[in-house]
């Protein structure tokens, strides 16, 4: 069983430090001053930078309660302070290192009961999402609306390994790896040919970008997001 010191920083964790793609989004537009001249970031500014750039500079607000670590009644205090939370960066990395699977395993799990040709890629989705900067559900929920799942893949010949009807079924990718890879870069607009479209977009926006034709696209795709996991904001 693990101690109640790690489980109090997976809390911690968990509430301060993993910041959604929207979220994400937000802050790099605060935060455009401290970037280049021209206002822009640099290509390379992930969430981890974000993230120590944040803890470089917020206090966060919140209630001081004494939690205890070794089997004491907790005394809470009601008094407001402003506490800067320090975790180290290795007990981050660990606690990413544990979300990032869990979140593969929903997925997994979630296309695996739907007897999808694309369970087992979890942890690609993820990767891919969290490199990207976009949530980790939406790609699986648009195969799941576009293709059911890939059980529908692309006919087309041209079009080899695109279960996301990506480019009306026009373009085909090298392997499910390959399609992944390229179509969460458009995504996350960080796609030269693409990123005109999906730049700075919160996941909405890309939906109405991906399918402007149908009205009900966004919350057709976001109820799938939602049957994987409703737990985290959109």
């Amino acid at each position: 069983m693990r101690s109640s010191k790690y489980v109090v920083i997976r809390m911690i964790y968990k509430e301060f430090f993993i910041l959604s793609p929207n979220v994400l989004k937000s802050i790099r537009q605060k935060i455009k001053p401290f970037g280049a001249p021209d206002g822009s970031l640099p290509s390379t500014m992930n969430k981890q930078k974000i993230i120590r750039y944040l803890q470089s500079i917020v206090a966060i607000p919140m209630m001081a309660v004494v939690i205890p670590l070794g089997g004491a009644q907790a005394i809470p205090d009601t008094t407001t302070h402003n506490v800067k939370i320090e975790v180290s960066s290795s007990a981050i990395t660990t606690l990413e290192q544990e979300d990032l699977k869990e979140k593969a395993d929903t997925i997994d799990s979630f296309l695996k009961s739907r007897g999808s040709v694309l369970a087992g890629y979890g942890a690609k989705f993820v990767e891919e999402a969290r490199v990207n900067e976009i949530d980790w559900r939406l790609l699986v929920s648009i195969a799941g609306r576009e293709t059911t799942f890939g059980k529908n893949m692309c006919k087309n010949p041209k079009a080899p390994n695109n279960p996301f009807g990506w480019g009306s079924c026009k373009f085909g990718f090298d392997s499910i790896d390959d399609s992944i890879e390229k179509v969460s870069a458009s995504l996350g607009g960080n796609s030269e040919n693409t990123a005109h479209h999906y730049q700075d977009k919160t996941t909405t926006q890309i939906l109405r970008k991906y399918n402007s034709v149908i009205p009900n696209y966004p919350k057709e795709v976001i109820r799938i997001m939602n049957m994987i996991d409703a737990t985290d904001p959109i």
